[in-house]
C-alpha cells in the first residue's frame, strides 16, 4: 500500500515595500506517490516575474524552490518546474516522492534594481 505525501498551502502577505497579499489554493492537497502535484498562488497586483517558491518540512527553515517564478534555486530536482508571470504562478512538482510532503510558500519580492 502507498502512503500519500501531503501538501499544505497557506494565505500568505506579501513582504517589506510591497503592498497587496497572495493566496494560494488549495489549503492542503493529498496525492500518491508518483503523481504529478500543482500547486496555484496569485497575487493581488502584478509582481512581473518576482516571485519565490519555498518549502519547509518539519523542525526546518524555508528552503528556496524556485526564484524569479521559474528558475530553479540550486541543488533542487528537476522534478519541480515554476511558471507563471504578472498574477497567476504555478508549482509543478512531478514523480512525487516521500520526501515531499512539506508547506509549500509562494512569496513575491522587490526588485531593487
Amino acid at each position: 500500500m502507498e502512503t500519500p505525501a501531503s501538501f499544505l498551502c497557506l494565505l500568505l502577505l506579501w513582504t517589506t515595500a510591497v503592498t497587496g497579499e497572495t493566496t494560494q489554493a488549495p489549503a492542503s492537497l493529498s496525492f500518491s506517490l508518483g503523481e504529478t502535484a500543482t500547486l496555484s498562488c496569485r497575487s493581488s497586483e502584478s509582481v512581473g516575474s518576482y516571485l519565490a517558491w519555498y518549502q519547509q518540512k518539519a523542525e526546518q527553515v524555508p528552503r528556496l524552490l524556485i526564484h524569479s517564478a521559474s528558475t530553479r534555486a540550486g541543488g533542487v530536482p528537476v522534478r519541480f518546474s515554476g511558471t507563471g508571470s504578472g498574477t497567476d504562478f504555478t508549482l509543478t512538482i512531478s514523480s512525487l516522492e516521500p520526501e515531499d510532503a512539506a508547506v509549500y510558500y509562494c512569496q513575491p519580492f522587490k526588485s531593487w534594481s
